[in-house]
């Protein structure tokens, strides 16, 4: 396991627990490359960054980036928290530009936007 306080200014952002391949390729292309600039600016502001870039909305790709930046496994995130996270996610996807008409069906029944 890594441990997260020991990034420097080149660290990869999959030095943060939590991130892997994938996540690390939409931070990428949102501008963040270094675990430091991450911590630095935190998860809203790189999941605001990575929608803008054409991520699809994913509440579980945005709770791990919380958890990670934390330092917390991606399933710590339960109850009252995880209400407060989704309140911030839905709020981040609106500014964002919100989901499609079928990505809004989807997520409203549950199933979350289509892949």
């Amino acid at each position: 396991m890594t441990d997260d306080t020991s990034a420097t200014g080149d660290d990869p952002v999959t030095a943060i627990r939590n991130i892997g391949p994938a996540q690390a390729a939409a931070l990428s292309r949102a501008g963040i490359h270094t675990a430091t600039h991450l911590r630095k600016i935190g998860a809203d502001a790189a999941y605001g960054a990575m929608l803008r870039c054409g991520t699809r909305p994913h509440f579980i790709g945005y709770y791990t980036l919380v958890m990670g930046l934390q330092g917390r496994p991606w399933n710590d995130c339960a109850g009252e928290e995880k209400v407060r996270l989704r309140n911030r996610f839905d709020t981040l996807v609106a500014e964002a530009g919100g989901l499609s008409n079928i990505d809004a069906i989807l997520d409203r029944i549950g199933t979350g936007p289509r892949r």
